[in-house]
């Protein structure tokens, strides 16, 4: 006769375990996939693939499900490839104050919104190598598996996604204080019609990317980006603008009577904005956590 009360006791100890991990395994997720909802779907996979698994022969847990997510998160990434999708990433948005402890792994080591964009530009194997390795450090001994390559060819993976990376992903400010004067000035000069002004927080050549859902925009260059920003000032008295850190980093949310309509991303680097992501995208929108708006 089974005993179905210590079975019932290792099933609820593995669980404990996993949920232990679930915060590192979720920030996998999300650098891999851009995506808040889809990170969850893959974390949940890990989980009924360690619950199927002899959890007893793993001797480094952590590590383990790691690299079950990395693989999950792979062909994830190659269904996308192969439908041409290319969302702009989910923002993870938390009160200007400081981050929710949740959130926490999410937006650790700067993942702002630009650098996931840049990493959306990777092929899926690059995407993991690097991920995993620069991260994550992940060795390439145990990567290797998991993209069906060899060390060698694994580690130069990597090495090709980190130039990429390192090429077009601005390195942020550290201080949120000085970064929300830099966006408050950029408020201030887009709602006075301030051209002269825009142009002066805004790097040479900055990027605007914008995703509606129905629309993506990218705009380039200073007088460019500042010249939209100029479009948008007869709205300003339509909305409410309220301050936010979206992935660590200063932010707005904007909304009317109470219904975000955008989420604005800033990365400011050198005392400038180097990036503006704007996801204004209404279904999106609906599913994000947007305490600043409470």
């Amino acid at each position: 006769m089974k005993d179905v009360r210590g079975e019932r006791d290792v099933d609820q100890y593995l669980a404990d375990r996993f949920e232990a991990h679930r915060p590192h395994l979720k920030g996998v997720a999300y650098r891999m996939l851009g995506s808040l909802s889809e990170a969850d779907d893959a974390v949940q996979e890990a989980w009924i693939k360690l619950s199927r698994a002899d959890a007893d022969g793993v001797e480094n847990l952590g590590g383990w499900l790691t690299t079950v997510v990395g693989r999950v998160c792979l062909d994830m990434l190659r269904t996308r490839t192969a439908r041409q999708e290319t969302p702009m990433p989910d923002p993870v948005v938390s009160r200007p104050g400081g981050i929710d402890p949740e959130q926490e792994a999410l937006v650790a080591d700067s993942v702002g919104l630009a650098l996931l964009v840049v990493l959306e530009s990777l092929t899926p194997a690059e995407r993991l190598a690097f991920v995993l390795h620069d991260m994550f450090a992940v060795p390439f001994e145990e990567i290797a598996p998991v993209v069906g390559r060899s060390t060698i060819a694994t580690r130069q993976l990597a090495s090709r996604a980190r130039r990429r990376v390192q090429g077009a992903a601005p390195v942020p400010d550290p201080d949120t204080r000085r970064q929300r004067e830099v966006v408050d000035a950029f408020l201030a000069a887009a709602r006075d019609g301030d051209f002269a002004g825009l142009v002066a927080v805004l790097a040479p050549d900055v990027v605007l990317r914008a995703d509606a859902g129905t629309q993506r925009t990218e705009i380039r260059g200073a007088d460019e980006v500042a010249g939209n920003a100029l479009l948008f000032r007869r709205f300003h008295d339509r909305f409410s603008t309220y301050p936010a850190l979206v992935n660590g980093m200063a932010g707005v949310v904007n909304a009317t009577a109470g219904e975000p309509m955008s989420v604005m991303s800033f990365t400011i680097t050198d005392g400038r904005i180097t990036a503006i992501d704007i996801l204004a995208d209404p279904e999106r929108l609906r599913r994000l956590d947007l305490a600043v708006l409470d």
